[in-house]
Formats: C-alpha cells, sequence, structure tokens
C-alpha cells in the first residue's frame, strides 16, 4: 500500500448533492411537523420517505462514495481479525479477575497499614 497522502477535489456537484442531503433532512423534520393534523401514517411516511432520500443523495456524492468505501475496509479488517477461542477467553478473563483480587488485598493491606502507622505508632490515636 501507498503512504502517500491523497488529495480529492470536491466538485460543485458534490457540493449540491450534500446541499441536497441537507435540504432533504430539513424537509423530513418540516413535514413530519406540519403534517400533524394529516395523521399519523402521512406523518411518519413523509419523513422516512425524506430520509431515505436524504440518504440516497449522500451517498452518490464523493464523501458518501467515501464513507462505503471506509465501511467496506472496516469490514474486511473484522474478517482478519483472530478472534480467541472461548477456553482462551475463559482463561483470560479468570486472570484480570485474579490480578484484581491479588491487587485488591494489597491495596488494602498498605491502607490498613498505613492507618495503623499513622493513627496508632505516630499521633497515638487508639480506637
Amino acid at each position: 500500500m501507498s503512504t502517500a497522502q491523497i488529495e480529492t477535489v470536491t466538485s460543485s456537484a458534490d457540493k449540491a448533492k450534500l446541499a441536497a442531503a441537507v435540504a432533504l433532512l430539513l424537509a423530513a423534520l418540516v413535514s413530519f411537523y406540519l403534517l400533524s393534523d394529516q395523521g399519523l401514517v402521512a406523518q411518519w411516511g413523509a419523513l422516512l420517505v425524506c430520509l431515505v432520500l436524504a440518504v440516497v443523495v449522500f451517498l452518490t456524492s464523493l464523501q458518501g462514495k467515501q464513507l462505503i468505501g471506509f465501511g467496506r475496509d472496516a469490514w474486511r479488517e473484522i474478517h482478519k481479525v483472530v478472534w480467541p477461542t472461548r477456553k482462551e477467553a475463559v482463561q483470560m478473563t479468570a486472570y484480570v479477575f485474579g490480578f484484581v483480587l491479588i491487587m485488591a488485598v494489597f491495596l488494602w493491606l498498605t491502607d490498613k497499614t498505613l492507618e495503623w502507622l499513622l493513627y496508632d505508632l505516630i499521633l497515638g490515636w487508639k480506637k
């Protein structure tokens, strides 16, 4: 793979597509509230139609195509991951719990030792 930076130039058509997608999003919100007297079917229908159109218009723009490419690359990378077996996952979880338990006991003992040193020996505050 190349590590060179790739510069993309956004054309006026892509800017128009993004503006249209934003306008459709706003139209979805406005139509949802303006059609409240027409019933739920008309209200939600207009909202969903405008949202679907906004997504379709966005995905045809350069940024939408880049988003789709990013999603494909991410999905490809997920397939490359070597997931642990159940036995390995249980073992690692047991190690983590064991370490947490040991650290909790260590910190508790440290706290009680410092409490005994400071309050009982140095300050003489007997409980």
